[in-house]
């Protein structure tokens, strides 16, 4: 559709960018991406026919731009600007009409009814009806963006040019106009070039991202293949983060500050409240946190952290709901906790510190085996007969990566495994080694100050700390259930 080829432009003698060249797909959404200075506007306007090539040839359905007359291009190609400038004071159902002006034929032209229908239909599907009679004047900036997309889209393109497009937008609407020009690019048929600053945004709904540094072509491809730590660091000259986007295969960048985690206050025994109700510890600061817990699962930072006691009896529709209730009575915010449950008596929970040189870690450990599973033979029975939860915490004075995060929850299933073998808890289904319960849960959090750590596998210096102080607190968490359980 669109084929740009060694095109190279700018104002007068000063040239801005550089024998840039792609060719467009039909009904694709291309994003460009640099920080400022890089070209991107001048290269929108190289590529609307507004400034003409200094070298090199853009054409469109195999057209030089240049063999259409203005009126002509304006039938195939829109362009929505970053900033806009009235001097009259128009409506917004005239502002919009004016959409229609390249599909005009004469100066007094009559006004058709598949015009009625573009300007209604834009106006509709940006949500500026409502707005018709306003004056233009009178709208916010958000407002008038909407405006003057439904504008631009009641001219039918075929290829839509957006430079900034969500600019002056809140976050709901930024979502609807885009999910609205991913629509028309199936419905109608329409192909989109955007400028974005939002790097995470224009991963979400770019088919390809065309990233500029000084005028050149940094990269061109997928959003994957584009946004990589590595490229965007030295583009950008700051330090990221990627990871994937929770629903979709696209990256999304987190900026890292230069500030770190504040505060050097370590996880320490002293920390922990033992009651008959709950294990509670409150952080000094936020912790980052990898847990398969009732509230807190996954990835996050959490201050407050609950192991509670439930009756052997328990039963709950919605055990999260309740675990969020449980969590505000005592004012612990459900959003900042991670939070846990355990028929066993909390009071009999394992605490122990273990250090080196270079790192100190916490652990905390209640279990019961009423339920013990061979996760061998699971699949031998229905639904656990009895009440039996082995609950583990692991509380790192230090940096962890995400590698280490998950290498540490493995380490930890690993000698609480190694620990129900030394107590010889059995499967009492199949009679052999059980390797858990039904119901256990494991929580890891770090300081994220402090030394770095990379790894924590078993036989790395924090893996080694894991194994021995899993071992040891599990299997005197199972000593005293064994003993409380023979008193009853």
């Amino acid at each position: 559709m669109l084929n740009v080829t060694g095109v190279s432009g700018g104002y007068g003698e000063q040239i801005v960018v550089k024998n840039i060249s792609f060719h467009l797909q039909q009904q694709e959404i291309l994003g460009i991406l640099g920080p400022n200075g890089s070209g991107k506007t001048t290269l929108m306007k190289l590529i609307s026919g507004l400034l003409p090539p200094q070298e090199g040839t853009i054409s469109f359905k195999g057209l030089k731009l240049s063999d259409y007359s203005s009126k002509q291009l304006a039938k195939e190609i829109a362009v929505l600007p970053q900033l806009h400038s009235h001097a009259f004071d128009y409506t917004v159902r005239e502002t919009v009409c004016m959409g229609r002006y390249p599909h005009q034929k004469g100066m007094f032209a009559p006004w058709t009814e598949q015009d009625e229908k573009a300007v209604i239909d834009a106006m509709e599907q940006t949500g500026v009806l409502q707005f018709e009679k306003h004056s233009i004047q009178d709208l916010s900036g958000g407002e008038r963006q909407r405006v003057f997309l439904a504008q631009a889209l009641a001219q039918e393109p075929k290829l839509l040019l957006l430079d900034e497009p969500t600019n002056h937008l809140d976050l709901s609407y930024q979502k609807q106009l885009l999910d609205l020009l991913k629509e028309w690019t199936t419905s109608h048929e329409l192909t989109v070039i955007s400028i974005f600053h939002d790097l995470n945004v224009a991963s979400l709904y770019c088919d390809r991202l065309l990233l500029l540094h000084h005028g050149e072509t940094v990269k061109l491809a997928s959003p994957g293949a584009v946004l990589k730590k590595e490229t965007v660091e030295q583009v950008y000259q700051a330090r990221i983060h990627t990871q994937a986007h929770p629903e979709l295969p696209k990256p999304q960048v987190t900026l890292l500050p230069k500030h770190g985690q504040s505060g050097d206050d370590f996880i320490t025994k002293d920390l922990f409240h033992i009651s008959s109700d709950h294990v509670h510890l409150t952080a000094p600061q936020p912790l980052k946190t990898l847990s398969s817990a009732v509230i807190g699962p996954g990835l996050g930072w959490h201050r407050h952290f609950v192991n509670r006691h439930v009756p052997m009896d328990y039963q709950c529709d919605d055990s999260y709901q309740d675990m969020c209730n449980y969590a505000g009575e005592w004012g612990w915010n459900p959003s900042d906790t991670v939070g846990m449950m355990t028929a066993v008596m909390v009071e009999d929970v394992v605490i122990k510190e273990f250090k080196t040189q270079e790192l100190s870690i916490v652990i905390a450990v209640t279990a019961g085996v009423g339920n013990a599973v061979d996760v061998a033979l699971a699949h031998e029975r229905e639904h656990p007969s009895s009440i039996g939860t082995i609950n583990i915490w692991l509380f790192v004075n230090g940096k962890l990566s995400d590698e280490a995060f998950i290498q540490a929850m493995m380490t930890v299933t690993e000698a609480k495994v190694k620990a129900l073998q030394h107590a010889d808890v059995k499967d009492p289904l199949t009679n052999t080694l059980a390797t858990g319960t039904a119901t256990d849960s494991v929580m890891v959090a770090a300081t994220q100050s402090g030394n770095s750590v990379q790894y924590a596998g078993p036989i790395t210096d924090l893996g080694k700390m894991i194994g021995k102080g899993v071992v040891l607190c599990t299997t005197e968490a199972i000593q005293q259930y064994s003993k409380r359980k023979k008193h009853l």
